[in-house]
């Protein structure tokens, strides 16, 4: 766009974009200048995940429903694994339902700069609008499979606790930390493409270190410090609380797991926008 100053029409010069050597701020304030391309990277998202796909939602309901059946015949049943006082089903149910966001968030924010390829080579906008999308895009699985959790309770004849409001809470917590390992993940992947060999053995691997199958009280008190640090420890049982009042409300093991979860995501933010300056020349 032409300028006039003093009288004489000024053509504007190119605009440079240059990457900051060593470590970069954060400018937060990016993502939500350009809300609008997160909002269409979400949507592109969950259209591309159900089109031309023969049950469509019905895979959001399915996977934790299938998996609720294996875990309450071989640990509910066989194996007698203790479930709180609560209808092991329920209580498998309602740890499969966090775990699942997260293990599918940080699977896609994991892969989502590689999947992008040729939008970030070809485009300047905040790299990090990326995995957040990808973040986001799962919270629609876990609201459809949210309302067959409800329909469990009241079949067993159980009823929600006062503490029901505090579920977006840990919802945002189970996000932030599949964003935290995401973030990691996903700047290593760029570099080393073997990253994603790795990320099914981590999810499985974590999904086991967590009490999705069974009660945090398995962990002798000692251990329990250690066992927080693992922020899904927190973040499910914490779940199982809201939802049913199973155990007693969060304490230093809750704290433990969100100062985790803190220091994970912050340094994963810093690696982050310190590799982002390479992304499109090296995907």
């Amino acid at each position: 766009m032409s300028m006039i100053r003093d009288g004489a029409i000024v053509q504007p010069g190119p605009i440079i974009i240059r990457a900051n050597p060593g470590w970069v701020p954060l400018n937060l304030h990016d993502i939500w200048e350009y809300r609008e391309l997160l909002y269409f990277l979400i949507w592109r998202d969950v259209k591309v995940r159900y089109k031309q796909t023969a049950l469509g939602v019905a895979w959001a309901v399915l996977q934790p429903l299938m998996l609720m059946v294996v875990f309450s015949i071989f640990f509910g049943r066989l194996a007698k694994v203790p479930s709180d006082g609560l209808p092991y089903p329920v209580f498998a149910f309602c740890g499969l339902l966090p775990w699942q966001l997260f293990a599918h968030a940080l699977a896609q924010s994991s892969e989502s700069l590689v999947a992008n390829e040729r939008l970030i080579t070809k485009v300047y906008f905040p790299r990090l609008l990326i995995p957040f999308s990808a973040i986001l895009s799962g919270m629609i699985d876990f609201l459809i499979a949210f309302v067959i959790l409800f329909v469990m309770i009241f079949y067993y004849g159980l009823s929600p606790t006062g503490a029901l409001w505090t579920i977006p809470f840990f919802v945002l917590l189970a996000g932030v930390s599949a964003l935290a390992v995401g973030l990691w993940l996903s700047a290593l992947n760029v570099q080393y493409r073997d990253v994603r060999y790795t990320i099914p053995f981590i999810t499985q691997f974590w999904l086991l270190a967590s009490p999705v199958a069974y009660s945090i009280s398995l962990v002798p008190e000692p251990w329990r410090w250690l066992y927080a640090l693992n922020p899904m420890a927190g973040v499910i049982e914490g779940f199982r609380w809201a939802l049913l009042g199973n155990r007693q409300g969060p304490g230093a093991e809750m704290a433990i797991s969100i100062a985790a979860v803190l220091l994970l995501f912050v340094g994963g933010l810093y690696y982050f926008r310190r590799m982002e300056k390479t992304f499109a020349d090296v995907v």
